[in-house]
């Protein structure tokens, strides 16, 4: 006992100094009860295998699916543009809108996501982001406590009560805890954020890097971009490849892309965007993006019975009428080509861009002038600046040819900030898929094989763009931390340091009734996860709680969900929740900022919450 209080003292104060990776303590302090002999391996790896554990990995793939198609910001923006410049209204709809994403993703990903929306809006309207973006952060967490998969202190208690054979709590079965927190927060913070009174003007920091649209834009390239349907079943371009109608040569005309729909039906139709390989077979329907002189693309259009589609007609249903490069799996990227380069009085054509790399050029920078037209026979010059467009790998894969030109920039790095949003509605099915077999009690599927089904469903249909990306969206840190802290709470159960603790507060608060003991409870977890992450508190605390309960012979079930909201409800520090610290240097925050005003929500919150929950879950 004393050996597994020495650990665990010295874990706690590890994570409060936050001069070690949580992580890194985490593992060791799993190591310590190993070498102790106060678990067996099986017990103490067993974290690593837990159902929760395995779930937390699949929502991460998730919401790293959502975030990648667009989804959440398209959703979001369009809901934050009914606030128009209302601060009251934009107010609610940051706090309504933020704890609605926050039911299904993670805290710190709503607030990344939110963030730059909030702000622009904030702009627009006239306000201060000072007073939006501290109940931007704090709504997240509200948001987080209204479904099972909303935080990780939800899932730890849940797992609690199902390990001591109690019924594991549902989906929505802390739907009403959020509202009751989200109700609290919105009263306390529309008069309290006043306090947040602006520190003055932030300076722009200048803009060095130019967006994907804006580069295009500058070489002109869509002055020069046609559209041509497809339509007519009867096209003689059906059935051969762009080789095959050799139309450079015969029109001299660039087919920079082709997009085709796909989809078994209308609501679910997504749109393929394609470079136009050469071995790429053309079909009824299909839309290619031509560049070239308007007489010679008209001619083209009569001799294979195409039509000319102008800025009023959609290609594809429910798809943009006008004609723009989208940068979904295709991009592009400036190339500069060096002084020593074997490139130099090579055309276009000789080098063999589209063979060797399967990259179109879609422009030339020479100095000051833009070359545009007949870029085939163009022969390159030292300092030329080629832009060019192909898939982002190969594009990335050019790099390699650093004797010859440099690629400006980092195509996979701006390949990860592209949101694939013609994903967008493959992803709002996989999601509404998944809540529907958790929430359904007639679907017989497990929680974790639903959100196991839908990350691997984010992945096979490319709303993740790979599986490197699918690993990149999961926080590894928080992982480990969590699968790597839950031994512990056995091994406080095993050598009886929990039932310790819980005589301790049941003999100090129990004599007093369970609403004093389930008071007790939410202060310490309260007070804990100001110095501690809100994950490795809900483990310590959730099997305390239970302890408690039992001993004095009353429902766990409110004293768990004390746990869960107190775990998640800590507003009086920066540095207690992710959220809380990314809108800290955006707002130009101070630690005292979060003490005038998080605190006293915290407290608040406590006090509701002790009088709720035996309301809504009675002892």
């Amino acid at each position: 006992m004393i050996a597994t209080l020495i650990i665990l003292l010295v874990s706690a104060i590890l994570f409060v100094t936050g001069k070690v990776r949580s992580d890194l303590v985490a593992i060791c302090a799993l190591l310590a009860l190993l070498l102790c002999q106060i678990l067996n391996p099986a017990e103490a790896l067993a974290g690593f295998s837990n159902t929760t554990v395995i779930m937390m990995i699949g929502l991460f793939i998730v919401g790293g699916g959502i975030f990648q198609t667009g989804l959440a910001k398209m959703i979001g923006s369009k809901v934050m543009a009914l606030a128009g410049n209302s601060e009251l209204r934009l107010f609610l709809l940051v706090m309504i809108v933020t704890s609605a994403i926050g039911m299904f993703v993670s805290n710190t990903g709503t607030v990344a996501l939110m963030l730059p929306i909030v702000v622009s809006m904030a702009s627009t309207a006239g306000i201060s982001p000072r007073r939006l973006l501290m109940p931007l952060a704090f709504a997240s967490s509200m948001g987080g406590m209204m479904t099972l998969i909303g935080t990780p202190a939800n899932l730890i208690v849940s797992d609690t009560l199902a390990s001591a054979g109690y019924e594991p709590l549902g989906f929505f079965s802390f739907l009403p805890v959020g509202i009751v927190t989200l109700v609290v927060g919105v009263l306390f913070l529309l008069p309290a954020t006043k306090m947040l009174t602006p520190k003055g003007k932030t300076k722009e920091g200048k803009k060095e890097n130019k967006s994907l649209k804006e580069l295009v834009s500058e070489y002109g390239v869509t002055e020069n971009l046609f559209r041509v349907h497809i339509k007519d079943h009867e096209s003689k371009a059906i059935g051969q490849t762009v080789v095959d109608l050799d139309i450079y040569r015969e029109y001299g005309v660039n087919v920079l892309e082709l997009r085709r729909s796909s989809g078994p039906n209308r609501f679910v139709r997504t749109v393929n965007q394609q470079l136009a390989s050469p071995d790429l077979v053309l079909k009824q329907n299909d839309v290619l993006y031509l560049s070239g002189d308007l007489e010679m693309i008209t001619k083209f259009t009569e001799d294979y019975s195409l039509r000319l589609l102008d800025n009023r007609t959609d290609e594809i249903d429910g798809s943009s009428a006008n004609a723009s490069l989208d940068f979904f799996d295709i991009g592009v990227a400036e190339i500069l080509i060096m002084p020593s380069s074997s490139m130099i009085n090579r055309t276009i054509i000789e080098a063999g861009f589209r063979s060797k790399f399967n990259v179109n050029v879609l422009g030339i920078r020479r100095k000051k002038d833009y070359i545009l037209k007949d870029l085939g026979e163009v022969k390159m010059h030292d300092g030329d600046v080629l832009l060019v467009q192909g898939a982002w790998k190969d594009i990335a894969r050019m790099k390699k040819e650093s004797e010859n030109w440099v690629v400006l920039g980092e195509p996979l790095h701006e390949a990860a900030k592209v949101t694939l949003d013609y994903k967008a509605p493959i992803a709002a099915a996989i999601m509404i898929g998944m809540v529907v077999m958790m929430v359904v009690e007639s679907i017989p599927v497990a929680p974790v094989t639903s959100v196991l089904l839908a990350a691997i469903l984010m992945v096979i249909t490319g709303c993740v763009r790979s599986v490197e990306a699918a690993y990149k969206t999961i926080n590894w840190q928080t992982i480990v931390l969590f699968a790597a802290m839950l031994p512990m709470s056995t091994a406080l159960e095993k050598t009886g340091v929990s039932e310790m603790i819980a005589d301790g507060i049941v003999a100090g608060l129990g004599t007093s009734g369970p609403l004093l003991l389930l008071a007790g409870i939410y202060a310490a977890t309260s007070v804990m996860t100001i110095f501690i992450s809100n994950t490795v508190t809900a483990v310590l605390m959730a099997p305390i709680a239970l302890q408690c309960a039992m001993q004095i012979g009353v429902s766990p079930v409110p004293f768990m969900f004390a746990v869960a909201v107190a775990a998640s409800m800590c507003f009086a520090s920066p540095f207690s929740t992710p959220p809380n610290a990314l809108v800290m240097p955006a707002g130009q925050y101070t630690f005292m900022d979060y003490v005038k005003v998080g605190l006293p929500l915290q407290i608040l919150m406590g006090v509701v919450m002790v009088f709720v929950l035996p309301l809504i879950f009675p002892f």
